[in-house]
């Protein structure tokens, strides 16, 4: 069965999924084996490096797949020099991509930028609000993430049961259902709320094509929904990650610490260097890293095909064979 929403036709895939754009597992290789499956893969341009190297992963992913494809541009405060996030944008308009994803931050100053390139613009709000900004900014696809997303699920705690149906209500545009998001039931619930699809992050983690090595995934598996921490909440800049030692370890100092906690208190745990360090040596409790509570949800680690495969037949079965069955004519 081939689900048809706007977002389908308007993005050129046959499955109404997309891969989130993140930091770290956010690759060509990964991006490219979403797509090959007819959902739409999407890797981080900042994950390149560089905006040189960010060139040659688009060419890259253009030989793993001839399927459409999208990168994301975060934009995030940073302590010391940002990114060169102008030089971002120019590499991926001048590498033709089609669909990009921001991220981050208001994206007034590239939503023109991308539109005048002639680039279809997906971007990420934790809020109806910025939803609606975004959407008079010319966004094309709005990608809503409830408070069950891994990563910055924002300071408002706006659950997707709530969130989705309030979407309809007043987007004109499509939106996309971002987390929390892990079978096929919830794809068909995300449709019945109102929205054209949904974005998976943590789930397209657990996959054979995910970069993440065996010990990460293996804890995925291992772990339930209550296996996640919120950081940052007093710094109002809510992250949510794993449970592991590292993040436990930034609770403790901040319930330590209470009102009076600065950044500079747990940069030494959070780093990104940190981060990518453990992945890299294959150490699940050797940094942080984002997760949301889906992953209770997650009992394998399938390839890609198998998981979207799985999302299209669970969420037909739901709609023809258990919703369909309790409408009953009236006497």
């Amino acid at each position: 069965m081939v689900f048809q929403t706007r977002v389908t036709e308007m993005l050129g895939i046959d499955h109404p999924i997309v891969m989130g754009g993140m930091t770290g597992c956010g690759t060509p290789e990964l991006a490219a084996a979403v797509s090959n499956t007819g959902a739409l893969g999407i890797f981080c341009a900042h994950n390149a490096g560089s905006p040189a190297k960010c060139r040659e992963w688009v060419s890259k992913c253009r030989t793993l797949t001839n399927k459409p494809f999208g990168v994301n541009l975060t934009i995030l405060p940073t302590m010391g020099k940002p990114p060169p996030y102008e030089e971002y944008a120019k590499a991926i308009i001048e590498s033709g991509v089609k669909i990009v994803e921001t991220a981050g931050s208001n994206p007034k100053k590239w939503i023109p930028i991308f539109k005048k390139a002639g680039l279809i613009c997906i971007h990420k709000c934790v809020t109806i609000r910025h939803a609606l900004k975004a959407q008079k900014l010319g966004v094309d696809i709005i990608s809503l993430d409830g408070f069950e997303c891994a990563g910055h699920p924002g300071e408002d705690d706006i659950g997707n049961y709530i969130l989705q149906a309030k979407g309809a209500k007043v987007l004109k545009i499509p939106f996309i259902c971002s987390g929390g998001v892990g079978d096929g039931k919830q794809l068909a619930a995300a449709l019945a709320l109102g929205a054209d699809g949904v974005n998976l992050g943590t789930r397209f983690c657990a996959t054979q094509e995910c970069n993440w090595k065996d010990p990460f995934k293996t804890r995925m598996v291992q772990a339930d929904e209550r296996d996640t921490v919120l950081m940052f909440r007093q710094l109002h800049n809510s992250a949510r990650v794993f449970k592991n030692a590292v993040s436990s370890e930034v609770q403790r100092i901040e319930k330590e610490k209470g009102t009076k906690i600065q950044f500079k208190d747990l940069a030494h745990l959070v780093n990104g260097k940190r981060g990518r360090m453990a992945e890299k040596n294959s150490d699940p409790d050797g940094g942080i890293w984002s997760a949301g509570p889906v992953i209770g949800l997650i009992d394998d680690i399938p390839t890609c095909a198998e998981l979207v495969d799985r999302f299209i037949t669970e969420a037909e079965e739901t709609i023809s064979q258990r919703l369909v069955h309790m409408i009953k004519p009236k006497l």
